[in-house]
């Protein structure tokens, strides 16, 4: 495991966004895109898959154990049944360094989907 832990968010805990208090005293590592994910967009929050874009925003941070356990619980992550869970995490290669990213469990409306640049559009 990464200790610190690094992880790459694209939605709700990005700068300026809702669910960004978590990630309050965590250290920003730097923006940058992936191409090894597409964003859908589920309304209140986007759900992460991997698939190949054209390169989707991040935000990359180095957060302690408990902000981690606090972003998994916040996800829906289940550490016991990561596939049961509404997002697991994949550790994947950024620009900035390798880094866990949430990916969504569950299916994703065919449309809504976001190739290129980030959430919100």
């Amino acid at each position: 495991m990464l200790r610190p832990y690094r992880v790459a968010v694209y939605g709700t805990l990005k700068r300026h966004q809702s669910n960004h208090r978590v990630l309050a005293g965590s250290r920003f590592v730097g923006e940058c895109s992936l191409n090894s994910i597409v964003l859908y967009d589920l309304g209140p929050y986007p759900g992460a898959k991997l698939e190949r874009s054209q390169g989707v925003v991040i935000e990359v941070y180095e957060v302690d154990g408990p902000t981690f356990a606090q972003l998994d619980a916040l996800e829906g992550y289940d550490s016991t049944s990561p596939d049961m869970g509404l997002y697991d995490r994949k550790l994947v290669e950024t620009p900035l360094g390798k880094a866990w990213v949430y990916v969504y469990n569950h299916a994703v409306p065919t449309t809504g989907a976001i190739r290129c640049g980030g959430w919100p559009r």
